[in-house]
C-alpha cells in the first residue's frame, strides 16, 4: 500500500469533520476572546448576547437541520426532493417571521437586556432567514455524510465572522455592538457556500406520502420541543445574568460561559456523528448501543480533562485567555465547567433517543431546563449562586437519563 493510500484512508471525511470542528471551535474561541480583550467586561457583555441570541435562535435552526440530516438517511429520489422543497421554503418563511420580530421588538429587547443600543437586534434580525436557510443546508451534507461539504460550510462561516466583524471595529466609527451583529448577519450568508439551494421553491412540484408527511410532521415537534429544552438550559443563564446584574459582572461572567462551556461545543461535534450512525444502524437492523458507548467515552475524557484543568489552573487559563480585567472568575471556572460537563454526557443520552424517536427525553429536559430557570430566578444573590443552581440541575438531568436508559436497555 502506497504512503498516498494510507494517508488517504486515515483522513476519512468523518476525521476531516472532527478536525473541521475543532478548528472552527478554536476560531469562534479566538473570535470571543479578541473582542473580550478590545472591548472589556462591559461592552464585551452585550457582543456576547448577539451571540448567545444566535444560540438561541438555533433552537430552530437546529430542528431544521436535524430533521434534515434523518430523513435523508431514510428518503431517496423523489421523496427526498419533496422532502427538501418542504424544509428550505418553510425555513425561508419561519426565518423570515422571526427576523420580523426581533426588528419590531428591538427597543424592547433594548430594555429588558440593558443594552446601548436598540439597532444591533435589527441587524441581527436581518440575518436570521439565512440562518435557517443555513440550517437546512448543513443537514443535507449531514444526513449523506457528506462531511467534507459539511466542514466547508462551518469553516466558510466561521472564518466570515471572525474576519468581518474585525475588520469593521478596526475601520468603521460604529457602536462595537453593531458591529458585531454586522459580522454574524453576513457570516450567515457565507455559511451557505457550498450551497444545494437551488432546492429552494416557491411551488411544490414533488410532495410526500401521507405516511411520510405524519413521520416528518411529528419528528419535528419532537425535535423542536427537545432543541428548546436544549436553549433553556444551555443559554437562559447568560440572559437571566444579563437581565439581573449590572452589566461589569454580565460581562465578566460571559467570559466564564465561553470558557466552561468548551466541553459542550466539542460534544456538539459527536452529536453530528452520532445521530446518522444510529439512525441508519437502526434502520439495518443493527445494534445502536456500542455507537452511543463511543461517544459517551469520547466527551466523559474531555469532560474529565478540562474540569480538572479548570480546577488546577483557573487563574492562568483566564488570565492567558481573557487578561486581568476577568481574574475574578477564577474560583468559579471549575463549577461552570462541571456544569456543562454534566449536560454535555445527558445530551448524548438524549440525542440517541431522540435518533430513535424516543419522547421521555425531551420531556425529561424540559423539566430540568424550566427548573435551572426557576432556581436561578430565585437564587441569584451572587454569581456563585447562579452556578451552582446550575449544577444541582444537570446533575438531576444525567441521572434521569441513566435511569431511563437502563430502564429501555436492561
Amino acid at each position: 500500500m502506497t504512503v498516498f493510500n494510507i494517508a488517504q484512508k486515515k483522513l476519512s471525511p468523518e476525521r476531516l469533520f472532527m478536525g473541521s470542528v475543532l478548528l472552527v471551535n478554536g476560531g469562534n474561541y479566538l473570535y470571543n476572546l479578541v473582542l473580550g480583550r478590545l472591548l472589556g467586561p462591559e461592552a464585551f457583555a452585550d457582543a456576547a448576547l448577539m451571540v448567545t441570541l444566535l444560540l438561541v435562535l438555533s433552537f430552530v435552526g437546529m430542528t431544521f437541520q436535524l430533521t434534515t440530516a434523518k430523513f435523508a438517511v431514510l428518503f431517496s429520489h423523489d421523496q427526498w426532493q419533496a422532502f427538501q422543497q418542504i424544509m428550505y421554503r418553510y425555513a425561508l418563511i419561519i426565518g423570515c417571521f422571526a427576523g420580523a420580530l426581533l426588528v419590531f421588538f428591538a427597543g424592547e429587547l433594548q430594555v429588558v437586556f440593558n443594552t446601548a443600543t436598540p439597532s444591533m437586534f435589527i441587524i441581527f434580525g436581518l440575518g436570521v432567514p439565512l440562518y435557517f436557510l443555513m440550517s437546512v443546508n448543513r443537514g443535507s451534507y449531514q444526513g449523506r455524510q457528506l462531511f467534507t461539504k459539511l466542514s466547508i460550510t462551518y469553516q466558510t462561516e466561521m472564518w466570515s465572522r471572525l474576519l468581518l466583524t474585525l475588520a469593521l471595529l478596526f475601520v468603521a466609527p460604529m457602536h462595537p455592538s453593531l458591529l458585531v451583529a454586522l459580522g454574524i448577519a453576513f457570516s450567515c450568508l457565507f455559511g451557505l457556500i457550498p450551497s444545494d439551494i437551488k432546492n429552494l421553491q416557491w411551488h411544490q412540484t414533488k410532495h410526500l406520502t401521507p405516511e411520510n408527511l405524519e413521520l416528518v410532521s411529528r419528528f419535528i415537534v419532537l425535535t423542536a420541543c427537545y432543541e428548546l429544552t436544549q436553549i433553556m438550559i444551555n443559554n437562559s443563564d447568560i440572559l437571566l445574568v444579563k437581565h439581573f446584574f449590572d452589566p461589569t459582572e454580565a460581562g465578566l461572567y460571559a467570559s466564564l460561559a465561553l470558557i466552561g462551556r468548551v466541553v459542550y461545543f466539542v460534544a456538539w461535534m459527536f452529536v453530528m456523528l452520532l445521530l446518522p450512525a444510529v439512525v441508519q444502524k437502526h434502520k439495518d437492523g443493527e445494534a445502536t448501543t456500542p455507537v452511543l458507548f463511543k461517544y459517551v467515552g469520547y466527551v466523559s475524557l474531555l469532560s474529565t480533562t478540562i474540569v480538572m484543568a479548570s480546577y488546577l489552573f483557573p487563574e492562568t487559563i483566564i488570565e492567558l485567555l481573557f487578561g486581568e480585567d476577568y481574574i475574578d472568575m477564577a474560583g468559579l471556572l471549575w463549577q461552570y465547567a462541571l456544569a456543562t460537563s454534566l449536560f454535555a454526557i445527558s445530551n448524548i443520552f438524549a440525542y440517541y433517543f431522540l435518533s430513535l424517536d424516543q419522547y421521555v427525553p425531551v420531556i425529561l429536559s424540559g423539566v430540568l431546563g424550566v427548573s435551572q430557570i426557576i432556581l436561578i430566578v430565585y437564587f441569584h444573590d451572587s454569581l456563585l449562586e447562579v452556578v451552582q443552581a446550575q449544577i444541582i440541575a444537570m446533575v438531576a438531568l444525567l441521572i434521569t437519563q441513566l435511569i431511563y436508559f437502563a430502564k429501555k436497555t436492561l
